[in-house]
């Protein structure tokens, strides 16, 4: 059977000795009804699996031993940052939980043109809910580090950080004809030969209506790439989604 996984702070582990409080002691002891002698896997977001055998459980507090430490073994080789147009609730939170089990290491929500939320402050309100997404997701999926959720930026701020990554920064355009995601990655361009296949990719994601003429420019002028995804139209939902896992697999990191 397969343990249960929680990712706690890393001054509870101290030496061979965890001490769980506050939410994760919660679940494990009335929601899961853990016992003494159980065994869970402690994530400290290092990219480590710490077994732990619990050998006390009160009302509020959960005290473990740890019995093994090993590095996780669901961490793609391949970086991949996706940088998502800001989408209506739900859809957004999807992509973080699914973004999370296909292995993207960090979101950076953008606002850009056509974006239906395009208030910075209302965005960042939203993000305790979003960093308890991203934690469920990658505890269920065997991760052993989460996704970093980044601050918001405007759609040139997030072409300049973009920029400044060094990483090859990629921007899927239903408007694209000459370059396509397979085609790219098959074939290195001349000036990243010597460190192809990319250990890091940006992905820039338009929201519903996608990106507009003129940022697609600006784009340009930063230095991204636009691709095409194929003849059909995805969803701002669905279009990062498909192209994560496109990279990953044709870079060997889905098997």
């Amino acid at each position: 059977m397969t343990m249960h996984r929680f990712f706690i702070p890393p001054d509870w582990i101290q030496g061979d000795q965890v001490t769980v409080t506050g939410p994760q002691a919660h679940q494990m002891i009335h929601v899961l009804r853990l016992r003494p002698g159980d065994e869970v896997v402690f994530l400290d977001n290092s990219g480590w699996e710490i077994r732990t055998r619990l050998v006390a459980l009160d009302r509020d507090t959960v005290q473990g031993e740890v019995v093994q430490r090993q590095l996780a073994g669901a961490e793609p080789r391949t970086k991949i940052s996706l940088y998502q147009g800001v989408l209506k609730s739900k859809q957004f939170e999807l992509i973080l939980q699914k973004g999370t089990e296909l292995g993207l290491v960090e979101f950076v929500p953008i606002i850009s043109e056509r974006c239906v939320v395009s208030d910075l402050d209302a965005v960042e309100k939203k993000y305790r809910r979003w960093e308890s997404i991203i934690q469920e997701a990658a505890e269920q999926c065997g991760r052993g580090r989460k996704p970093v959720l980044r601050p918001a930026l405007l759609f040139l701020q997030a072409c300049e950080r973009a920029k400044q990554s060094g990483a090859l920064s990629l921007i899927p355009w239903e408007g694209e004809r000459r370059t396509h995601l397979r085609q790219l990655l098959r074939h290195a361009p001349s000036e990243r030969r010597m460190s192809w296949p990319p250990f890091s990719i940006n992905l820039l994601i338009g929201p519903e209506g996608g990106f507009a003429p003129a940022e697609m420019v600006i784009a340009r002028n930063y230095g991204l790439v636009p691709v095409s995804l194929g003849p059909r139209i995805l969803r701002a939902e669905t279009a990062g989604l498909v192209a994560a896992a496109a990279i990953l697999y044709e870079l060997g990191d889905l098997g």
